[in-house]
């Protein structure tokens, strides 16, 4: 799908990710495999799937770790190093390794890719251990149909889930507030998928600003959040069942986001 070609795509692969235990104890939340592949991989071929070719990669915590294996599984790329960013091309595909800090927040690392997304009509952020069978090209053109600076994915959920933030709605897809950690029953949670304007950055004040607080309660008080309902597959790799959940469809060849 050639017209997604020019937009590039955008993960937050810094974080710690402590619940997930022994698994982040020797490699970064990014590297832990679902099948024997690391999910990060897994998140940037449901991408390429659509036609998304540029890949930026925000490192962090072990991000030498996750630079390294790109370097050995890439090698036929051709790479430029600079200061905080290792750059791979080949026929079309980019990646762009960018060291934001080990202690730098979601809206930080976000805040430090200016410079590589400041022309772009928009650009797509997801975080680094979701997966779904989310259909991007549908994401996308909601999203220009939207006219708004940021659109987040959002799935339903019977459960309370703490550590996801909420999303409350003001009009059929427009979002109303969103609240980073409430505990109430029956409700839509940020799955990530992001589709945003460079606009957006401008509500990041600092590297220690939470993208899923100020920022992007901010955003949606101006009206300029909308929400994309996904109703099919998601799945966040949070925790050690949550691995094994995801390994088993893998193993039964059951894998939705294929």
């Amino acid at each position: 799908m050639k017209t997604l070609e020019k937009y590039k795509l955008v993960i937050l692969a810094g974080g710690y990710g402590t619940r997930l235990g022994r698994f982040t104890k020797i490699k970064p939340k990014p590297m832990v495999d679902v099948g024997g592949i690391p999910i990060i991989i897994h998140i940037i071929n449901i991408y390429k799937k659509y036609g998304v070719k540029k890949f930026i990669v925000c490192l962090g915590f072990k991000g030498e770790m996750i630079k390294n294996y790109f370097l050995k599984k890439f090698k036929k790329y051709k790479i430029t190093t600079k200061k905080n960013i290792t750059i791979l091309k080949f026929r079309g595909i980019e990646f762009y390794l960018l060291n934001t800090g080990i202690k730098t927040t979601t809206g930080g690392r976000i805040r430090k890719i200016k410079k590589l997304v400041k022309d772009e009509k928009l650009f797509y952020l997801t975080y680094g251990d979701g997966l779904a069978n989310i259909n991007i090209k549908k994401l996308t053109n909601f999203h220009i149909k939207q006219n708004k600076i940021a659109t987040v994915t959002v799935v339903k959920i019977q459960t309370p889930q703490e550590r996801f933030g909420v999303v409350y709605f003001k009009k059929k897809n427009i979002v109303k507030s969103f609240l980073e950690k409430p505990n109430i029953k029956k409700i839509y949670i940020n799955a990530g998928f992001f589709i945003l304007s460079p606009k957006v950055i401008n509500y990041i004040k600092s590297d220690n600003s939470r993208w899923e607080t100020a920022p992007l309660q901010n955003i949606a008080k101006k009206k300029q959040l909308s929400a994309y309902k996904h109703n099919g597959f998601w799945k966040c790799m949070d925790t050690p069942r949550d691995k094994k959940i995801l390994d088993d469809l893998w193993k039964k060849d059951k894998a939705p986001w294929i």
